[in-house]
């Protein structure tokens, strides 16, 4: 009975030791994985940086602009008749004074034709009346009849010689014309349009301003077009006029640049966007747009700093947070007025996903260069 009691303490005793092996063992093993992921600490994130720096930026203003032609007009029947004759092609080149479009003058040429014989009589009456007025064979007043006959019939004559001139559309300048709106054939009432006609060898932008850039701008300056058409060219021209009177609704100003067209890129109504180029330059501390965390609370950028582990006592690269105020902004920069000084180092590409504190790892080899008039390809 003894030994039994022995024996079933000996095997307590023996579980109790095992348990307690197993609670150290596991204890330590956590211990140590506590130990170790301190030292380790949070993974590191992969950015790329830039350095601030100054940049002299040509100081400019921005509008939104339409093309206009130098000369553009869209010719109308000015008298009622028949179509008889079409003599361009759409999209025709066409030199002033050219016939476009003849209307039907077949009752106006006959009419020309007797008021010509008609005037001609009169003209040989009034020579014979002078002759015999000069001999005194005949009273001043059938002199005066002659005179008057004379003038009725050229009168008559010069009318419906304008009348066929106004049925004859001519181009009044030289230009490019559109598509006609008329067929052989038809009727057209007064006023009915025929077809347009554009000179843009030389074309206007016109755009507008607010009233507190009167001060800053002046005719001669340059200005500069970008339009989606053409997203790799920049055209170019100068200010020819500026309206002398402010919108008193929306408190603008209008402005026309002018611009040479020789290529015809520009066409009549194209939307564009319009930079003034003012004569100043301004000395800025840029950083890439790319940089900036923008928030309601405040912008801020990510500085590069390095931080001692009070663990392992290691050196890491840890990023600052640091609250900004921007200003303007050119191509791919943004200038900083508050907040930074020239030559840190700040995140430009991965700042989404930053911390205050947090390690970083450096990646600059793969980091797209900022510019100051990028031109995307896929743009």
């Amino acid at each position: 009975m003894i030994k039994k009691k022995l024996f079933g303490i000996c095997i307590f005793g023996t579980l109790v030791l095992v348990l307690l092996f197993l609670i150290g063992t596991k204890k330590l093993s956590f211990e140590a994985m506590v130990a170790a992921g301190k030292l380790m600490g949070p993974m590191p994130e992969s950015v790329s940086t830039f350095i601030a720096e100054r940049q002299s930026w040509v100081d400019s203003v921005q509008a939104i602009g339409s093309i206009e032609p130098d000369k553009g007009v869209r010719l109308d029947a000015e008298v009622a008749g028949v179509v008889s004759a079409i003599n361009f092609k759409n999209g025709q080149d066409v030199d002033a004074g050219t016939v476009l479009v003849q209307l039907d003058v077949t009752v106006e040429s006959t009419l020309l034709n007797s008021n010509q014989a008609t005037a001609h009589l009169a003209e040989i009456e009034l020579v014979r009346a002078k002759r015999l007025r000069g001999t005194d064979s005949i009273a001043q007043s059938q002199l005066d009849r002659a005179q008057a006959d004379f003038d009725k019939a050229t009168a008559q004559m010069k009318n419906l010689e304008a009348i066929i001139e106004r049925k004859t559309i001519r181009a009044p300048f030289s230009g490019r014309v559109g598509i006609r709106q008329i067929n052989l054939g038809q009727y057209l009432s007064q006023g009915a349009p025929i077809v347009t006609l554009q000179s843009y060898d030389q074309v206007f932008v016109n755009f507008t301003l607010p009233q507190k850039a009167i001060a800053r701008v002046a005719t001669g300056m340059k200005v500069t077009l970008q339009s989606d058409v053409y997203p790799e060219q920049t055209f170019e021209g100068s200010v020819t006029a500026i309206s002398p009177q402010i919108d008193p609704v929306t408190r603008t100003v209008k402005l026309q640049g002018t611009l040479e067209n020789q290529d015809e890129r520009l066409r009549p109504g194209l939307f564009v966007k319009v930079t003034v180029i003012l004569p100043n330059k301004n000395d800025v501390l840029v950083v890439p747009a790319t940089s900036i965390v923008y928030a309601p609370y405040g912008n801020s950028i990510f500085k590069v700093a390095t931080a001692t582990d009070e663990v392992s006592g290691l050196e890491t690269t840890i990023v600052k947070q640091s609250f900004i105020r921007i200003g303007k902004r050119s191509g791919d920069f943004v200038s900083i007025l508050e907040g930074l000084q020239e030559g840190d180092e700040i995140i430009s590409a991965g700042a989404f996903k930053l911390n205050n504190g947090m390690p970083i790892t450096i990646h600059n080899e793969l980091a797209p260069t900022p510019e100051l008039a990028p031109s995307p390809k896929n743009s």
